[in-house]
């Protein structure tokens, strides 16, 4: 069987970010440029090959401040360091239409393996007869992994910002039609 390439359709994807703040409240990021692909054997995404960029300058929490912030040297360094990398080294059905990501993630020069979690959504034909896929696939990185460490202390000595970032991503993957 040959290979099969699956591109993200940027259109219908998304990829958002949760991280605690105070310890109280959470603050949900997105990033709004991104790209991938996924080569199966055929249609059959077990053991596909994936890689994901996500364009670190695209970040958007909703305050132009907070975004101008992230995208500093505090954190995420974004003009030595312009996009996040992820290449998979393992795709495995767990079971039904849960599949365990284990890939290499790199953010700001630093790669460290990272296991997330993709549920398929299902396959469908779209009105030009290509092919479409969905996934959502979530997990939880430790940003000082990353050398992302910048914090401050509550007036109660709590860290100001969690070191746990929730992810989860809505992907939605493209082929052309036969």
């Amino acid at each position: 069987m040959s290979n099969t390439t699956w591109t993200v359709d940027n259109l219908h994807s998304e990829v958002q970010f949760k991280v605690k703040h105070l310890v109280i409240s959470t603050v949900t990021g997105t990033f709004k440029s991104f790209s991938g692909q996924a080569i199966t054997n055929g249609d059959q995404f077990e053991d596909a090959q994936i890689q994901f960029d996500v364009d670190v300058n695209s970040v958007d929490t909703g305050q132009p401040g907070r975004d101008e912030h992230l995208r500093n040297a505090d954190f995420f360094e974004a003009e030595t360091y312009p996009k996040f990398s992820f290449v998979s080294t393992s795709f495995k059905k767990v079971k039904g239409d849960l599949y365990k990501l284990v890939g290499d993630l790199t953010i700001k020069g630093i790669t460290k393996e990272v296991a997330l979690d993709a549920e398929y959504g299902g396959t469908e034909k779209d009105s030009w007869n290509n092919i479409k896929v969905g996934f959502e696939v979530t997990g939880t990185i430790d940003r000082k992994a990353f050398n992302v460490t910048f914090n401050a202390l509550t007036e109660s000595g709590g860290l100001a910002l969690g070191e746990n970032i929730k992810l989860l991503a809505n992907i939605q993957l493209g082929r052309p039609a036969a």
